[in-house]
Parts: C-alpha cells; structure tokens; sequence
C-alpha cells in the first residue's frame, strides 16, 4: 500500500501582502478587494531568487528521513503545473536529483493534471514501486515553483500564486500516512483554462462545487468510506469561497473539518498546499494519529482529483 513516509516544506521568508502583489501584476483596485475580503488571501511567499530548483531543494533537504537512505530511492518525480519551467536544455527535475545525490534515480516531470499532478505523482510513485516488487524502494515526489510570468501569478477572480514547496518521501506500507483511495476526473470541455470564453467560464464555476465533490465521494468509496468517517479536509488553497458550496454538496456543516489556515499566508502554491497544510496540521496537533484525512486538488483544464489516507 502507497505510504508518505514524510513529508517537508520550504516557505521562502520574503513575504508581500497581496494588494502590493496584485498591485504589481495590474489587477485592478475593486478586484483587489474581491481577493482580500472574500478570497481570503492576506499575503503570498515568494523566493528572493529565480532558480526554481533552489526551491525544490529547500523542502527535499528537509526530509530527515532521506539522509542515509539515498540508495533507496528509485524515482524522483516533479509534480508540474507549468508544462515549461524552465529553458531547453535545463532540467529542474535532474538539477535536485543529482545535487541530493540521487544519479541512479529515474527522474521525470508529471504535468499533465496541473495543480493536481502532487496527488497524481504520488500515486504513480506507488505504482511503479509495487510494480518494482522491492519492498524497501522509496520515490521522491517534488511540488512548487516559481511563478516567472503575470498571468502565472494569478489566476483572474479565483487565485494567487505563491512560491512555497513540498517533498514527499513515497514508500510501501508504514505505519502512518498511508493512501486508502484516490479518484481523479477530468473535465475536457474546460480545457482552455484561464482561456475560456465568457460562456465557458461561468459553466466552470456552476458546475465546479458538483464535480469537486463527486471526486471526493470516489475517492472515499474507493477507500471504503463514507465521508462522515473523514476527519479533516487538507484543500488545494484556490480560495476560501469556493468551498462554501462544496461542503455543502458534501452535506458537512460548519468549516471545523475543513484546514484554511494557510491560505492568507501563503496562497495558492501549484500542486504543494495540500501537502503544506498536512505540515502545518500536523505542526498544531489538529492532525492527529489514527485519524483519517482527504486531500483535494483542482488543475486548470481541468482535473478534479481527491485521496484519502490514515494518518
């Protein structure tokens, strides 16, 4: 069974309150105060520096777990949002590989869920160890990046992008954290993304709360559950109004379940909130042993995706 033996964050020390960042990427006043007051978001985390690797490696050096277990590692998989991330023939992926000494992993980039390739990494992670049938190989997942462009840095009356990261060390089986469900759906028909016609934009948003929690309730059913056996939900931190209706779908009452503490510090962090939630959950004891938890991630394009573990 697919396990995170642990799992480590880097959050960059420079921190810009969010009207100076969106201010910065000509978002206007009245939208400003939509992000603030209704969004959610207070500030963001960005890196002093432009190497996205340095990031990556922040939160991997992080993992006490990998020191002296090096040999172990099998795959090194970057969870992407961004298709490029950086210019031919730089490979961020290769760059941390090599610099945590990790030269006999296979490594490679996972992009094509978005914001939801953290949780579909992983779970290839499991698969390609199972199917390696060595009980002791591990696969390091890598999330977060550094935003280059404008409209990388925000997404139009949804989210603000910023620049903290996760690893995850991947093993079989454990005493903890280990995956009981995963489901993912992709929804086509919105594949343009930040793109899509007005029309388009606004069939997203109805049917967004609906399909979230249908992906939700596969992943519970596939770790046969029921969602009132889920004691926390770590979200994706797109931003906090969106998950009003969801819950609801989900017929949980009141926001006690739901984990938004990060959200105004950090922002929306590509495919590493969830995992930075479970971090600082865990870090204020509202994660506790034994309790059972879902992570959520939605990926432009657009991939509604969902897994359920035991903590």
């Amino acid at each position: 069974m697919t396990a995170l033996r642990e799992v480590a964050g880097y959050w960059p020390d420079r921190r810009v309150p969010v009207r100076e960042f969106l201010q910065q990427n000509q978002v206007p006043e009245p939208r400003i105060n939509l992000y603030e007051r209704y969004f959610g978001f207070r500030e963001v985390r960005v890196t002093e520096k432009d190497d996205p690797a340095l990031q990556l490696l922040g939160a991997a050096e992080r993992l006490e777990s990998l020191k002296g277990n090096e040999h172990r590692v099998r795959y090194v998989l970057q969870a992407r949002t961004m298709p490029v991330a950086a210019p031919y023939p730089v490979s961020t992926v290769h760059e941390v590989r090599d610099e945590l000494g990790l030269r006999h992993a296979q490594a490679f980039c996972v992009t094509q869920h978005a914001c939801a390739s953290g949780l579909l990494a992983v779970d290839l992670a499991g698969r390609l160890l199972a199917a390696d049938g060595d009980p002791d190989g591990l696969a390091l997942v890598l999330m977060g990046e550094k935003v280059f462009t404008a409209s990388a840095r925000v997404i139009p009356d949804t989210g603000v992008m910023g620049e903290s990261a996760a690893a995850a060390l991947v093993g079989l089986g454990g005493p903890r954290d280990r995956v009981l469900g995963y489901a993912t759906q992709i929804r086509g028909e919105f594949e343009d993304g930040m793109y899509m016609s007005p029309e388009s934009a606004v069939e997203f948003q109805e049917t967004y709360p609906a399909a979230l929690a249908d992906v939700v309730r596969a992943a519970v059913d596939s770790a046969g559950l029921q969602v009132r056996d889920i004691d926390l939900v770590l979200p994706h931190n797109v931003n906090r109004m969106s998950w009003l209706p969801v819950l609801n779908k989900l017929g949980i009452r009141g926001k006690d379940r739901l984990f938004l503490d990060n959200l105004p510090e950090i922002g929306h962090c590509f495919g590493a909130d969830a995992f930075l939630n479970y971090l600082t959950a865990r870090e204020k004891g509202i994660l506790r042993p034994g309790q059972r938890y879902l992570m959520t991630s939605v990926g432009l394009g657009a991939t509604f995706s969902a897994m359920v573990l035991e903590h």
